[in-house]
C-alpha cells in the first residue's frame, strides 16, 4: 500500500476534498478517488471524510492507495461483427457500449475478451497482456470500425501507418448547431488543466491534432457531418468539435449535460477505415453502415 500525505495551506482552504485531491498529479483518477473515499481510505486528521468536505487550513490529509491488482484477461464467447479476417488481421464493427480492452472497472466483457476467444489467443503482443491485438482504439460509446492485428509484424506495420497519418479514418457524427461550411481544426490536444478526467485544446502541453470536417446534411438545430482524422489523439473529434462550439449530440462530457434526446453517449460512428495490408501491400478500405439508433435519430431530425 502506498500512502500520500498532505497539509492544507491557507490558499487551499475552502476547496472540496475531492476536487483538491483530483488536482494532485500523483494520485489516480477522480472516479477512483471517489471509490477510495467511499471505502474510507482517505482521512482528514485521522477520520474518514466525504468528497464534499470543505478543507480547513492546517488539516492533515492522508490517502491510502492500495497496490494495483494484476489483471488477467480471459477469453469469453462473444458475438462479434467481423467484416474481414485473414491470417494477419481482422476488421471489427464495434457496437455501442462495448469497451475495447480491460481496465480498472472494466475487467471483463470487453472486445479483447471476445477477440481472445475468436482468435484462440492468436493476437499481437506488442501492447501487452491487457491489449492484445489492439493497435488503435475508439471510445466505448463510439460505434464502428476497428482494426485488430494477429501478429507483431502486422501490428508494427499498421502502427507505422498510423504514425505517418497514412491510414484513412472517416467518422460520421451529429453536432449541435448548423454548420454551412467545411473546415479544418488544427489545435493541439492534451489533458485538461481544469479536469484530469477530460482532454482539451491545450496550447502549452498538448500534441498536434488535426481534424477535417465536411457538412453532409444540415438538420434543424443540428448538422450531420463527416470528420476525417489526420491524427489520432484521445477524444480528438469530440474535443475539436466542442472547441468550435459544435459539440457532438449526446456528448455529456464535452457538450450539454442534458441532451435533448435520450442517448447513451455521443453520436459518433467510425464509418470508413482504409489501410495498406501489411502482408500483401495492397490498399484495402472498409465501410460500416450506420447503427440503427443513428439512422432513427437522423430520421427524427429530418422531420
Amino acid at each position: 500500500m502506498t500512502v500520500f500525505s498532505y497539509q492544507v495551506s491557507e490558499e487551499e482552504a475552502g476547496a472540496r476534498l475531492d476536487k483538491y485531491l483530483s488536482e494532485k498529479p500523483e494520485l489516480p483518477s477522480r472516479s477512483y478517488l471517489k471509490r477510495l473515499i467511499e471505502e474510507q481510505q482517505i482521512l482528514v486528521d485521522g477520520s474518514p471524510a466525504k468528497g464534499n468536505y470543505r478543507l480547513q487550513e492546517g488539516k492533515a490529509i492522508t490517502v491510502y492507495l492500495p497496490e494495483p491488482k494484476e489483471l488477467s484477461v480471459e477469453a469469453e464467447p462473444m458475438d462479434l461483427d467481423i467484416l474481414y479476417e485473414d491470417q494477419d488481421l481482422l476488421v471489427v464493427n464495434k457496437p455501442k457500449g462495448l469497451v475495447v480492452h480491460p481496465a480498472a472497472g472494466h475487467e471483463s466483457h470487453t472486445l479483447v475478451n471476445g477477440l481472445l476467444e475468436h482468435c484462440q489467443g492468436n493476437l499481437s503482443g506488442i501492447n501487452g497482456v491487457l491489449r492484445p491485438g489492439i493497435v488503435h482504439r475508439i471510445d466505448r460509446d463510439t460505434t464502428g470500425l476497428l482494426l485488430v492485428c494477429k501478429n507483431d509484424a502486422s501490428h508494427a506495420a499498421i502502427a507505422e501507418q498510423l504514425s505517418t497519418h497514412s491510414i484513412t479514418r472517416r467518422y460520421h457524427a451529429i453536432v449541435h448547431g448548423v454548420l454551412t461550411e467545411d473546415g479544418t481544426i488544427d489545435a493541439p490536444i492534451g489533458r485538461s488543466p481544469l479536469d484530469r478526467m477530460k482532454m482539451a485544446v491545450n496550447e502549452k502541453n498538448g500534441k498536434r491534432a488535426v481534424t477535417h470536417y465536411h457538412t453532409l446534411e444540415p438538420l434543424k438545430k443540428f448538422t450531420y457531418v463527416e470528420c476525417r482524422l489526420e491524427t489520432g489523439r484521445t477524444h480528438q473529434i469530440r474535443v475539436h468539435m466542442a472547441s468550435i462550439r459544435h459539440p457532438l449530440l449526446g456528448d455529456t462530457v464535452y457538450g450539454p449535460q442534458k441532451p435533448p434526446f435520450p442517448l447513451e453517449g455521443q453520436t459518433l460512428h467510425a464509418k470508413v477505415l482504409g489501410f495498406i495490408h501489411p502482408g500483401t501491400g495492397q490498399y484495402m478500405e472498409f465501410e460500416a453502415p450506420l447503427p440503427e439508433y443513428f439512422e432513427r435519430l437522423l430520421g427524427r431530425l429530418r422531420l
